[in-house]
């Protein structure tokens, strides 16, 4: 695959740079005793309650609430807290490794990622102090949906982006794991890959 002009490189969090493992939330969730918790967790994006604190149509608190009228009574924000991000694995270094590579090479590095403030702020924030640095020791700028208030493939969150971060489109290339995203950003005028699984970002970098 050719791509032109590229200044900026825009990546997607989960799957991409993060690890995640959608059964160990599930497992997690089931052993609280969530009705049906499968079905709240998709591959690529949530449903119910999980997609509203993750677009924004919900604030942290509303979200605990709303989740303990579907737990046995009792559990506590800080349990609720842990099963959800079970989600995540952990950063392995070497891709961090990579994006402070990647910016000393004269790109501009970003970030796009459909999360929660939970996760944000808890298991992501510590993944990325792996090396003793900060997120924003990696990126030139991030935005996340839950501050966007829309989610990706909607085209709001990419316009968003491009808006937000003062960046032009069709000097950016993109990096997601879900063919939806990848097309959507496409169709919002950015170069976009897909990064499959078994793959590293780094396999898809313009030479």
């Amino acid at each position: 695959m050719l791509f032109y002009m590229i200044r900026n490189l825009l990546f997607d969090l989960g799957g991409v740079i993060i690890d995640i493992e959608r059964q160990n939330c599930v497992d997690a969730f089931e052993k609280l005793g969530l009705p049906d918790a499968d079905s709240f967790f998709g591959l690529y994006a949530q449903t119910g309650i999980f997609m509203d604190i993750e677009d924004g149509s919900i604030d942290t608190e509303t979200f605990h609430a709303k989740l303990r009228e579907l737990l046995p009574e009792g559990t506590s924000d800080y349990q609720i807290d842990t099963a959800f991000q079970r989600f995540i694995t952990g950063i392995p270094v070497h891709r961090l490794q990579a994006l402070r590579k990647l910016r000393c090479e004269g790109y501009n590095i970003y970030l796009l990622s459909n999360t929660n403030p939970i996760m944000w702020r808890g298991i992501i924030a510590k993944e990325f102090g792996k090396e003793g640095l900060r997120r924003e020791d990696y990126f030139d700028g991030m935005i996340t949906s839950f501050e966007a208030r829309s989610a990706k493939p909607d085209h709001r969150i990419f316009t968003y982006t491009a808006e937000n971060l003062g960046i032009d489109p069709a000097e950016t290339l993109f990096f997601d794991d879900s063919q939806s995203n990848v097309d959507a950003a496409r169709e919002c005028g950015y170069q976009a890959v897909l990064v499959k699984p078994g793959t590293e970002f780094t396999d898809y970098l313009p030479r």
